[in-house]
């Protein structure tokens, strides 16, 4: 039997196929992952929306096959909630990476979070900045050797799940690249579920970061996550820290309930009409 088609080819923009990915990146796997969350959610394709900012993950959006923006570097959030604000029936998604949406669009994120703005942040986290050298990024570990940073990182790394949960993230969760399945369930729950939703997920940079690190090739990494990786459902993000020798603790954190902005928007809008 040949099958000459794709089971997602109707969800990629093939004619900007292939991608840039180097080979054992692990964004493409994040970016399976997000489209096959999204066919279960049953969300209308003419209401779903990706966004991302400058990097090497902020090119997925470019590759799907649905409303997309690839805007300024670090400015993935204000252009969503611009969005979402214009039009609340939009599911909007952010896929960005940890540069972009926690150093230049680090005060950006931590008031969307707390503003409880009704998006889901997928962040792919590869500890450095993969397309423009390998510089030292905001989650960096300690000791990790950068092009910034030959002798080894001295800056003390964001604990970005501990950042989401401190801003007012009323979804926190992270996963690997080995997580497939969890993964996508992850995303599928943080898109159904209304409030600011952030999905940290550890994934492989082979060229720059496991280079420099003398980490091996992708499946060596695989290998890491697999026995490094701990599942704690429900466990403090302030513990959650990663070094380069600890295990990485992954799990959802965070799950709970309260208004979102447009929420808190219409009730008072609500009074001022009973007010006059």
């Amino acid at each position: 039997m040949v099958i000459d088609k794709h089971p997602m080819d109707d969800w990629l923009r093939k004619d900007r196929i292939p991608h840039i990915w180097c080979p054992s990146c692990g964004i493409g796997i994040v970016a399976t992952c997000y489209i096959d969350a999204l066919r279960a959610s049953g969300i209308d394709r003419d209401k779903a929306t990706v966004i991302s900012g400058i990097g090497c993950t902020g090119r997925i959006p470019g590759y799907m096959n649905l409303d997309s923006f690839h805007t300024t570097h670090g400015r993935a959030l204000p252009f969503a909630t611009g969005i979402k604000l214009a039009n609340p029936e939009l599911n909007v998604t952010i896929l960005s990476g940890d540069g972009d949406l926690f150093a230049i669009g680090g005060n950006h994120f931590i008031h969307a979070a707390r503003r409880n703005i009704d998006l889901t942040v997928i962040c792919v986290n590869n500890f450095t900045y993969g397309m423009t050298g390998g510089q030292v990024a905001p989650t960096t570990p300690m000791k990790a050797i950068s092009a910034t940073s030959p002798y080894g990182n001295f800056e003390h790394p964001f604990n970005l799940v501990h950042v989401a949960s401190a801003a007012g993230a009323i979804y926190v969760a992270r996963w690997t690249t080995l997580h497939v399945r969890r993964l996508r369930n992850a995303i599928l729950e943080a898109m159904t579920k209304r409030g600011f939703s952030f999905i940290e997920v550890i994934s492989p940079c082979p060229t720059s970061y496991a280079r420099s690190n003398k980490l091996g090739t992708g499946l060596d990494i695989m290998r890491f996550y697999q026995q490094r990786s701990v599942i704690r459902h429900g466990f403090d993000p302030a513990k959650t820290d990663i070094t380069m020798s600890s295990e990485i603790i992954v799990g959802k954190f965070v799950d709970s309930e309260k208004p979102t902005f447009t929420d808190n928007y219409e009730e008072y809008c609500k009074k001022l009409k009973e007010n006059k």
